[in-house]
């Protein structure tokens, strides 16, 4: 497979890879603060294994918001 240099893509090519790594970035930045902000009890697993999970590409963050937050209902008093 060959690799293109920076300087071989598109200027469409460079903004579209720009966008997708700031997307990229926001959202892994968006999972690390709310682990960091979420008690251990709100955590299904250790918050040290999601904080690594965060770092895939992608994969991680949305799988911490997906699978690593538990939601709890709040409580209906009559």
């Amino acid at each position: 497979m060959a690799q293109k240099k920076w300087a071989d893509l598109s200027s469409g090519q460079r903004k579209a890879v720009i966008v997708m790594g700031a997307v990229q970035l926001t959202l892994a930045t968006a999972a690390w603060v709310d682990l960091a902000r979420r008690p251990a009890e709100q955590v299904n697993g250790s918050k040290g294994k999601w904080a690594a999970i965060i770092a895939i590409n992608w994969i991680g963050p949305i799988s911490y918001f997906a699978r690593g937050r538990k939601t709890e209902l709040p409580e209906i008093t009559a």
